[in-house]
């Protein structure tokens, strides 16, 4: 026999419902802002770095990117198998960065085009993908993030192309690491 709730217990379930829903929409978010983060951080000073050292390919770093792609594709895989609530929100974050890494994968296609300009640009798109999903998951750590990643393609516009790469792994540290430990602090 089902027990009827009276308003206060009906107002503590539906609030308690929909912080699962919030929780299920934000996933574990933290594992994607910490493993990009990282990856690409490492890869933008990696890439600063072995140019000023004179190393003749410094783009090779980025090769750390593959593998970076299949760990991510397979924990998404994973978690939405395991998920137990699925929202349109997820649909539509999910939706929201298939996009703009398809939008990365274009420009990033067209550098030469681009003169090797395409940190600022990268860094645009990850500041409108890190911002919407704050404001998509109401956390304000993680919309700083967005706006830190959005100053630094501004800065970023305006340096040499060897420079940018200094410029966006430090916006990365700022704009993915921090509110990524920030996630993964507050789901403990």
């Amino acid at each position: 026999m089902e027990k009827e709730l009276n308003s206060k217990e009906s107002l503590a379930l539906i609030t308690s419902m929909i912080q699962e829903a919030k929780k299920e929409a934000a996933g574990d978010g933290s594992f994607q802002l910490l493993l990009w983060g990282w990856v690409v951080a490492l890869c933008n000073l990696g890439h600063f770095g072995l140019e000023k050292a004179g190393y003749e390919q410094p783009w090779l770093i980025w090769l750390l990117i593959l593998p970076a792609i299949g760990w991510s594709i397979a924990h998404e895989w994973n978690s939405r198998r395991k998920s137990r609530i699925k929202t349109h929100l997820d649909q539509f974050l999910g939706q929201l960065w298939i996009g703009i890494f398809g939008a990365m994968c274009i420009i990033l296609t067209f550098m030469p085009v681009l003169e090797f300009r395409h940190n600022p640009i990268i860094l645009l798109l990850a500041a409108v993908g890190v911002f919407s999903t704050g404001s998509i998951i109401r956390v304000k750590m993680v919309r700083a993030g967005g706006m830190i990643l959005a100053i630094g393609a501004i800065i970023a516009f305006t340096l040499p192309v060897n420079d940018q790469y200094l410029v966006s792994g430090i916006a990365m540290i700022l704009g993915y690491l921090i509110p990524g430990y920030y996630l993964k602090n507050q789901k403990s």
